[in-house]
């Protein structure tokens, strides 16, 4: 018999339900595999902002916290000791979800600290020449400092609040989900500030952004389905990203189309989207996008 009703309702999941959420899983897992692809065969992450990987990671980390530790999902994962396997499985994919997006974006940052050109193999150093706009690897570092340094703050600020006052659990949860809203939205503001001033896609994809942008509404629908209005901290995160994603993907969509657009008229020249053009039939090294930005 059941301790309680919620753990009656878990034990018999919505079928429906339960296959959008696996959608939306393996979804989230799809939509950041171009970017990672894309930043390998680059070999180079020239394009994308520092703070917005940081920020991106530290939202990421708050908000896998935060449904960590909000009593509704507590109290499901606490049910898991009497139904079955599949509905134990079926009622923690809210937080199975939220844990593959932080380790997809955990992946972008250490592919970008992986491929930050070092100040050593620099052409542009040895010719005295510097690309003002590029990041320097001490910004690199402080992205990688800065988000361990959050991320041990929030794993003891989590342990000290579940095992020490858990009377405040919930507040605690609700501003670690304020606190990942408040980075999420500005997450994207240093990245469409970037790809503004570089005038090209660079190492984003924009395929990754044309499947999350809607996708971070059909993913908020989700959690609030199953957490209702009491987790607002935990799927509010994703409405405000999406709109902000959609911003960015408009504009790269735009850079596209005008290098095509400029290319139509010179002569047989292919815009590559990433603010450079080559002659037809010559798409450039893969070091072309590291060599050369020719606005």
């Amino acid at each position: 018999m059941y301790a309680t009703d919620r753990c009656q309702e878990l034990a018999h999941p919505d079928m429906a339900n339960f296959a959008v959420s696996v959608f939306i899983l393996v979804g989230i897992l799809v939509s950041y595999l171009p970017q990672h692809y894309k930043i390998i065969s680059r070999r180079s992450s020239r394009g994308l902002s520092p703070m917005f990987v940081l920020l991106g990671t530290v939202s990421g980390t708050a908000s896998i916290a935060n449904i960590l530790t909000l009593p509704e999902s507590t109290r499901d994962m606490g049910c898991c000791r009497e139904i079955g396997g599949f509905p134990c499985a079926a009622a923690l994919l809210g937080i199975a979800q939220i844990g593959v997006q932080w380790s997809c974006f955990f992946m972008i940052k250490l592919l970008f600290l992986i491929f930050f050109p070092h100040p050593s193999d620099s052409d542009d150093t040895e010719s005295g020449q510097h690309d003002a706009s590029a990041p320097t690897w001490k910004e690199a570092i402080m992205v990688l400092t800065l988000s361990m340094t959050f991320f041990v703050f929030v794993l003891f600020g989590s342990v000290i609040f579940v095992y020490g006052a858990p009377d405040h659990i919930r507040s605690w949860a609700n501003f670690l989900g304020l606190l990942g809203s408040a980075f999420a939205t500005v997450q994207y503001i240093p990245q469409i500030l970037t790809t503004w001033r570089l005038q090209e896609v660079g190492s984003l994809s924009i395929p990754m952004m044309c499947l999350q942008t809607p996708g971070s509404a059909l993913f908020a629908a989700s959690l609030a389905v199953r957490l209702g209005p009491a987790g607002w901290s935990a799927w509010g995160i994703f409405i405000l990203t999406g709109a902000l994603q959609g911003c960015l993907l408009t504009m790269c969509l735009w850079f596209v189309w005008r290098d095509r657009k400029i290319a139509k008229a010179s002569n047989g020249h292919v815009g590559n989207g990433n603010g450079i053009s080559h002659p037809a039939g010559d798409e450039g090294s893969e070091q072309t996008p590291l060599l050369g930005n020719e606005r």
